[in-house]
């Protein structure tokens, strides 16, 4: 026989409940069981939404029937004769108010929601209208799609040895909008067809491939890889040995010949190119990007230098000659700008444009041939008719026209230009066809005509006269310096009496510097002068004060002076 099921507590809800069902329970009597087996009661007209609550009253009612089963007062009735057993009993009621309340509306709202209208509210009137269907968003315009980059470039080996091979390359010109995932690098060996990844995705722009085999010869490519897939292969222009480079190829290019290097027509050019690299380096030279002519330049190759020899050096040899020296997959270039030059042309035309009192104007065009270098200047030359004799007027002149000066009146001139450049004047020359005849004319003087100015100025004392203080039998002298147009008069005065010819006084007046001697003066000769400027545009005045001491000797000295 199976132990009793746990006692399972109640909810204060699901107590009441079932205290208000006890009448309906026990209204038949049957016989007595030991111990009811739990019966489920199937409902006899619920809804498939309410099976799962329903359910759930099977362990209710060993819940229930524990009560009765200890106190033995009241048996519990046989599930079939239970009104839950006819699906309006109250145990159903329960059943459907523990479960079915949270359960049969969310079920019974899913079929709504699948068709896609909104499902009348249960309390709404028959007639209300039914809620407005929103439209669904159109969709967006799908992006177009993504492009490869193309194929990077710049490929070149940048280190290798027995067992790694190190390549380098440059970003792809386009790479598009779906930006750049990385690049793919691959290799495989000569005289075979399956590439091997050596690497599937790297940010990097160069990439080591170790682990390799000495003696092999490896083609190798590079893939850009991006949303849109891979990009054209960028590969190496040839298979790459794997093998120990000794000593990579380097080019020594003297220091005269890293500038442009500029001879004249018809001098020998031989210049030496030493380089290193082991094993020895393949050389080769170019010309502006050709082969070179042989039978103009001669090439001879050692295993530290390489010369170029030109006998006999001409307009043509001009040019970018560039040596280039190669170990393996290693190479190093060197160039050479070589400018063979020699005297211009002459001018293409001179011409006489005015001759005017004692000048003549030329105007010239610049030479057809400048010598393979820039022009540097001119050279104008004239002659006189009369003597034949040609004087150079400018040289090294820069301009296309010039004025000739100071030609002689009465003579007739002819002019000649040349051209210079670096190497030196032109050998021919541009001579004027027309001739400058300077004309006589009468010639009268006329000065020129200046309007006098007028400098007339009143008196005005510039350094005044200073208080002074005089000894007693020495003598003194008062100075004060002034100035005036037309020359002021000056007279001295001693407490405003004019001194006139005093001998005692010596007045002296140079420059506009006026100076007043007193020869050995006594106490009376002391007082106020005033030395007074005169003139006819007004006056002036100065005056000081001075103070003649007398000496007071001691009674010491007065019996030394007897």
């Amino acid at each position: 026989m199976p132990g009793k099921p746990a006692p399972i507590k109640k909810a204060p809800a699901k107590k009441a409940a079932a205290k208000a069902h006890e009448p309906a329970a026990k209204a038949p009597e049957p016989a007595p069981e030991p111990e009811p087996a739990p019966v489920e009661a199937p409902p006899a007209e619920a809804p498939p939404a309410e099976a799962a609550p329903a359910e759930a009253a099977p362990a209710e009612a060993p819940a229930e029937a524990a009560p009765a089963a200890e106190g033995e007062a009241a048996p519990a009735a046989p599930a079939e004769d239970t009104p839950a057993a006819e699906g309006s009993a109250p145990a159903g009621a329960t059943a459907n108010e523990e479960g079915a309340d949270s359960t049969a509306p969310a079920e019974a709202a899913a079929p709504a929601a699948e068709d896609g209208a909104a499902a009348p509210a249960a309390d709404a009137p028959p007639d209300a209208a039914p809620a407005e269907v929103e439209e669904l968003p159109k969709a967006p315009t799908p992006p177009p799609p993504a492009v490869p980059t193309s194929a990077p470039l710049d490929i070149a080996v940048e280190d290798v040895n027995e067992s790694s091979l190190t390549i380098k390359w440059t970003t792809p010109e386009t790479i598009g909008d779906s930006g750049l995932n990385g690049y793919t690098v691959e290799y495989r060996k000569d005289g075979t067809s399956d590439w091997v990844v050596a690497q599937e995705l790297t940010s990097a722009n160069r990439y080591c491939i170790k682990n390799l085999t000495a003696g092999d010869l490896l083609h190798v490519r590079v893939v850009a890889v991006n949303a849109g897939g891979r990009s054209e292969p960028g590969t190496l222009a040839g298979p790459v040995p794997i093998r120990e480079v000794a000593d990579r190829p380097r080019i020594r290019v003297p220091r005269a010949l890293r500038s442009r290097y500029v001879k004249q027509v018809g001098t020998q050019i031989n210049l030496v190119f030493p380089f290193i690299g082991k094993p020895k380096p393949v050389v080769s030279w170019l010309k502006d990007g050709q082969p070179l002519d042989t039978k103009r330049v001669n090439i001879r190759n050692s295993d530290k230098d390489s010369i170029i020899f030109i006998r006999s050096a001409q307009r043509e040899d001009s040019g970018v000659y560039e040596m280039t020296v190669k170990v393996d997959s290693f190479e190093d270039k060197a160039s050479l700008t070589l400018q063979i030059v020699e005297l211009p042309g002459p001018p293409a035309s001179v011409k006489l444009v005015d001759s005017w009192g004692f000048n003549a104007a030329l105007e010239w065009t610049p030479p057809k041939d400048s010598g393979n270098t820039e022009i540097t200047g001119y050279t104008i030359q004239k002659a006189d008719r009369k003597t034949g004799e040609w004087f150079t007027v400018l040289e090294n002149y820069h301009r296309l026209t010039a004025t000739v000066s100071d030609l002689i009146m009465g003579n007739s001139y002819c002019f000649r230009v040349f051209a210079q450049n670096q190497v030196g004047i032109s050998e021919s020359c541009a001579v004027t066809k027309e001739v400058a005849t300077i004309q006589k004319t009468g010639i009268v003087y006329k000065p020129p005509e200046y309007q006098e100015r007028d400098y007339s100025e009143a008196p005005k004392f510039t350094t005044p006269l200073s208080d002074r203080a005089a000894t007693v039998g020495y003598t003194t002298k008062l100075l004060c310096s002034v100035r005036g147009c037309p020359k002021p008069k000056i007279e001295w005065l001693k407490n405003q009496m004019i001194i006139g010819d005093d001998p005692k006084f010596r007045q002296i007046s140079n420059q506009g510097i006026c100076s007043l001697e007193i020869r050995k003066p006594c106490s009376f000769d002391g007082g106020v002068y005033t030395c007074r400027a005169k003139n006819a545009q007004g006056e002036a005045t100065v005056s000081c004060k001075l103070e003649v001491k007398q000496i007071i000797l001691s009674d010491a000295s007065k019996e030394k002076g007897k």
